[in-house]
Parts: structure tokens; C-alpha cells; sequence
């Protein structure tokens, strides 16, 4: 995410043979044909840097980088799709395992990635989950490499992914209730998602994030049991404001319960302090977490604010979708295509540069240059998360 950002009718990027940039909704803006574009008239119509990493106009360098590999989801929250599903992806249009490694390759070797987020969709719906991984860490053998997933099925497949390479996990569980858990997921997995947990710590992943998405009138009585349950389990809690990327499309920002108010409930059971290693660029802000009258530390816990205090300006985010568009925005209405670039025959410098030229128009902040969620000209991608992943 950014912080204020480009119009949202920016010009085309100019991009290399085979690439095309699309609007979100899949509508072509400029498809590119013949030769591809001489360096020297890409320089002229974009701008972009033609060597080095991600940099945009803004002077941010995007050197943590989320690669979705799957749009499917075996869970269908109310804050991300319909109850019904989304039309999924054809297989044809997805990455292979080989092009998802290739590409992290390019982005680590030739853009200066420096961490890996394995998303979704729901990652475990791969079968060659582990397959994917061990690739990645054959080519990157220092990189980070994180998997952010709702951990069902993960209970038969945590000690392989983390022999693949995996080190560590964001997990999504928004309740300890399970009559809340089906609400929420419109599944009754809470049992699946806990056995999950408990395979992942016994493989030794980590550290290990929980991710709760904070929704009012349905869990939001939930935050000191959550804090309590996850530092008391070795977990980090992150509560997240609830963001306009629903597939019911009935997000509103009166429904938002903002970072002060999980802050103030949050003290109600515990004593927050500032973390002091600082924030960078991280999506969340920490927060040291002591018992009442003990000095002794607890654990973490952190706040994503996307909504009421936005990050935009520190953003250091690439994402690649599962069908392989780069959106430089989680919010953005435009998408590069990066897959095309790699099956026309591009070699490694010809995909990076395509992908400078996308990071380089980067909005200054979801997805235009304007701040703002709840703004009155704020429209909302035709992707749901589940569609770009986070």
C-alpha cells in the first residue's frame, strides 16, 4: 500500500515485447507488439530507471516482494469474497512452478528483493506447494521466505514445507469461537486451523503471526483473548482494519474499527510500549505487550492501519498475482503483465526492466495520488484480495 499516489487514468507504461498492461478488470490498455521498445524511448515515455531496483516516482524502493500462486481458496470470508466463490483462474493462466521461480529469481538477482511472501488465495491448495519452495530456496539460499495462509490442511504439510525452505508464517484466524469461525469463514474449520498451528511450532517455523481482521458487532470482543491466546502460544497477534477489497462489495468505513480503538482495547487487558527497534517499513506497528504489574515481556503484537493511519509513504511492496500481472499498489486499478513478458522468450534483464517501468508508475497511495480510503472519489479494485493476494 502507499500514501497519496498518480491520477487513476495515468498514461500507459511503455513496456518489452509480449508485455501488456491491463486495468485491473482485464481490459487491455496497451498491448505490445513488434520490436520491443529501444531503452532510450522507454527512458522518454516512462521515466523509469533502466538498471537497479524498484524505485517509483516517489523515491520509495520496493524490495519486499508477495507473490499470490493461487487465486482458489478452501474458505470464504465475509471480508474477502462471496459465499458462492469467485470465477477462478483457468490453469493455463496461472504461473507454473517454473515461472514462479524464475520470476522470484529475477526479483531477488536483478531488483534487489530481499524478502519473499508466498500468498494466495490459499497457498495449501498447491500440491506442489513444496515444490515451489525448494526451487526458490535452491536459487536464493539466504532469502527469507514467508507463507501467509488460514492453515487449514497445514497439519499434514508443515514439516515438509519447512524442509523445503519455508522459515516462517502469517496465519489468518480472526476468532477463538467456532460459531464465530463459521460465521466468519462460512466454514467450520477453527479445529483444522489450530492443529495446523501446532504442527507449524512443533516443525519449528517462525516466528509466527496471527492475522485477525477486526469486524464490528462480529469479533471485535475478541481482542485481549486473542492477545492473551497468542502470548501465551509463543504467537505474534496483528489486527488488521478491515479494507475495501470484499467480494460483496459492502465494505463501508463506518465499519472500520480504527487502530486507536484496538490500541485502547488492547490496554484494557495488557500494557503496551512502543517497540523500540522501530517500525522501517513494515505494514505493522509493534507494540511491546506486558502483563498488568509484571516488567517482564510478554510478546508483540501489531497493528495494520491501512485504513485510518496509512503506511503509504514507507510502502516497500511488489506484488505479483497468481497469473503473473504485477500490481505495484494493492489498490491499483492497473496491472502489468509480467507472464506474457517471460512465455514470449524475454531473457532475465528484459522481465526486470518491464518490471521497473510497472514500479516506477506506482500511485503515491491506494491506488491514486490521493490518501484515503473512506474519500469520496475512492473506487475500489475489481480484484478482491483473494484475487491479488496479499
Amino acid at each position: 500500500m502507499d500514501a497519496e499516489h498518480a491520477s487513476a487514468t495515468r498514461g500507459p507504461v511503455a513496456v518489452a515485447l509480449g508485455a501488456t498492461v491491463t486495468r485491473a478488470s482485464g481490459a487491455t490498455v496497451l498491448p505490445a507488439t513488434g520490436a520491443p521498445t529501444p531503452p532510450e524511448e522507454r527512458v522518454a515515455a516512462t521515466g523509469s530507471p533502466q538498471s537497479g531496483g524498484l524505485l517509483d516516482r516517489f523515491g520509495r524502493v520496493a524490495t519486499d516482494l508477495r507473490v499470490s500462486v493461487i487465486d482458489k481458496c478452501n474458505l470464504r470470508c465475509t471480508y474477502c469474497m462471496p459465499a458462492d466463490g469467485m470465477p477462478w483462474l483457468p490453469q493455463s493462466q496461472l504461473m507454473s512452478t517454473d515461472e514462479i521461480r524464475r520470476i522470484v529469481r529475477v526479483a531477488v538477482q536483478s531488483l534487489g528483493a530481499e524478502e519473499l511472501r508466498i500468498t494466495g488465495g490459499e497457498p495449501l491448495v498447491r500440491k506442489d506447494l513444496e515444490v515451489i519452495i525448494a526451487g526458490i530456496r535452491e536459487d536464493n539460499p539466504e532469502l527469507p521466505i514467508a507463507l501467509t495462509t488460514n492453515a487449514v490442511g497445514l497439519d499434514r504439510r508443515a514439516q515438509a514445507l519447512k524442509d523445503a525452505g519455508l522459515t516462517r508464517l502469517n496465519v489468518s484466524l480472526d476468532t477463538l469461537h467456532p460459531e464465530t469461525f463459521a460465521e466468519l469463514t462460512r466454514r467450520p474449520h477453527l479445529d483444522k486451523v489450530l492443529a495446523g498451528l501446532q504442527a507449524a511450532r512443533a516443525a519449528g517455523l517462525g516466528p509466527i503471526k496471527i492475522n485477525a481482521v477486526l469486524l464490528r458487532g462480529v469479533n471485535d470482543t475478541e481482542v485481549v483473548p486473542l492477545v492473551d491466546w497468542a502470548v501465551t502460544n509463543g504467537f505474534e497477534m496483528r489486527f488488521i482494519e478491515d479494507m475495501p477489497l470484499d467480494g460483496d462489495r459492502s465494505w463501508s468505513a463506518t465499519n472500520v474499527i480504527p487502530a486507536r480503538d484496538i490500541r485502547a482495547a488492547i490496554e484494557e487487558g495488557f500494557t503496551l510500549t512502543a517497540d523500540p527497534r522501530g517500525r522501517g517499513a513494515a505494514p505493522a506497528e509493534r507494540w511491546e505487550v506486558r502483563r498488568p504489574g509484571e516488567t517482564a515481556l510478554a510478546g508483540h503484537v501489531g497493528i495494520i492501519s491501512s485504513v485510518t493511519e496509512p503506511f503509504c509513504a514507507a510502502c516497500t511492496r511488489t506484488r505479483v498475482t497468481a497469473d503473473g500481472k504485477v500490481r505495484s499498489c494493492l489498490f491499483s486499478h492497473e496491472e502489468t503483465d509480467l507472464l506474457s513478458t517471460l512465455r514470449a522468450g524475454a531473457d532475465d534483464e528484459g522481465i526486470a526492466q518491464v518490471w521497473r517501468d510497472a514500479m516506477w508508475a506506482k500511485p503515491r497511495a491506494h491506488g491514486s495520488d490521493h490518501v484515503g480510503l473512506a474519500r469520496p472519489d475512492f473506487v475500489q479494485p475489481e480484484r478482491t484480495m483473494s484475487a491479488i493476494g496479499g
